[in-house]
């Protein structure tokens, strides 16, 4: 089995998950079937981020580490055959951000085990990667406990000579769930026209954003349900359930290079009108009962901290730009309508992290899976990526120069037909 037949990091009670502030306990096991000569046995902690331009792309444009802390177990000496066990104690910084893991970039905290041997032998090295969640406590949002409002008005015109209005209102009970937690959604549709109007859907949006050479946008969408429109010159009110499923917070404090954002976004696809709400997703729930009635006009909330996305992005997000291309969204077994609390999960979004309700312990969800479409900077603003492929923006094209190219007459050094003859 050769001289090293073990080599290993067992962390304390086998613990994955820490929080920020606490120490991790380990040890580092060696077994060995013959004497090994070393030099030094370290060990090292150490938390990063690595964001990059490509999909799971290890090759980090932008970097930034959180903690780097080393610890020497064995100086220069004889390891004899048998197991040897070293161990280890780190205290966590209370700064350090919550793990997460994403197609362009990733929060990585991680303990390695290094066995540095003679000048013409093999290193050995081993590895074990662990988790911090710092919760984020929904309570310390202002106004999160308020109704989430806003409301969109759509005019058309239809047959030709007539003109009509649609005016589409959205509301949430609260501006913050927990996983588990279920959101309760109230659309109001007031028809002012002779046409009747489509179903509506309702959408909630995963917008994650890495900071590499230029800001790169990620958006997916986790949950949709549909109900139905309303009729001519009718007024129609839809109530809807959303059970969260595991998602990772909203925020991730410490981190400069990746955002999370979520946000619901109500549309009508005919006419087209589309409102969109921002929530936060956190880990400790609101201590307030559901406002379930409606405000009226005049009882708008005051602005919600997270402002919704930027206008062009906006403008841009229509309900068939957000949802990934190979989906057909007007088939029925996607979207399954129903009043009742029932939800639909795109295919492949959701990691299998089981929704735990609370008050138990929040789980951590490092990522979530397959994305769709995502929204990249361009020239002239944001600009939503199609295709059936979803790749990154290949940024090595971008600055390109604006000058003309030369002309002929000026790459081979004569002057150009304008321009008079030198003496």
């Amino acid at each position: 089995m050769g001289r090293l037949q073990l080599f290993e990091i067992r962390l304390s009670q086998g613990r994955v998950v820490y929080s920020p502030g606490e120490p991790l306990v380990g040890t580092v096991c060696v077994r060995l079937g013959a004497p090994l000569p070393f030099r030094a046995i370290r060990v090292t902690c150490t938390g990063s981020c690595g964001v990059s331009n490509k999909v799971n792309d290890a090759t980090w444009v932008a970097e930034e580490g959180y903690f780097n802390s080393s610890l020497s177990l064995a100086d220069k000496g004889n390891l004899p055959a048998g197991e040897h066990n070293f161990p280890f104690q780190f205290l966590l910084p209370a700064t350090a951000p919550t793990s997460f893991e994403g197609p362009f970039g990733k929060i990585v905290h991680q303990v390695r085990a290094t066995i540095d041997t003679s000048r013409f032998s093999k290193d050995h090295k081993c590895t074990r990667v662990f988790y911090i969640l710092s919760p984020l406590n929904l309570n310390s949002i202002p106004d999160i406990e308020q109704p989430n409002v806003a409301s969109a008005t759509k005019k058309f015109s239809y047959k030709l000579l007539k003109t009509g209005s649609v005016l589409l209102t959205a509301s949430t009970d609260l501006r913050g769930y927990v996983v588990g937690q279920v959101l309760q959604l109230q659309v109001n549709i007031e028809n002012q026209s002779g046409k009747d109007t489509g179903p509506v859907v309702a959408t909630l949006l995963q917008k994650v954003s890495y900071k590499a050479r230029r800001w790169t946008y990620d958006v997916r969408t986790v949950v949709e349900v549909q109900g139905a429109g309303a009729k001519a010159w009718r007024h129609s009110e839809w109530q809807e359930q959303i059970l969260v499923p595991a998602l990772p917070q909203s925020v991730l404090p410490g981190c400069s290079l990746i955002h999370v954002d979520y946000y619901l976004q109500v549309s009508l696809k005919s006419p087209e009108a589309t409102v969109t709400l921002p929530v936060f997703i956190g880990n400790i729930a609101v201590n307030h009962t559901p406002l379930n009635a409606l405000p009226g006009p005049g009882s708008l909330p005051s602005q919600v901290v997270p402002s919704a996305p930027p206008q062009e992005e906006v403008e841009m997000a229509s309900p068939t730009s957000l949802v990934d291309p190979r989906v057909d969204l007007s088939t029925e077994d996607y979207l399954q309508p129903s009043p009742s609390a029932r939800f639909s999960f795109v295919p492949g979004a959701l990691e299998p992290c089981s929704p735990t309700p609370h008050p138990l312990p929040p789980p951590l969800c490092i990522s979530t899976g397959a994305m769709v479409p995502y929204f990249m900077d361009g020239p002239e603003g944001s600009v939503a990526a199609t295709g059936t492929l979803i790749l990154p923006p290949e940024y090595c094209a971008w600055g390109y120069p604006n000058e003309a190219p030369p002309s002929y007459e000026q790459s081979c050094g004569r002057p150009d037909p304008g321009q008079s003859p030198r003496s």
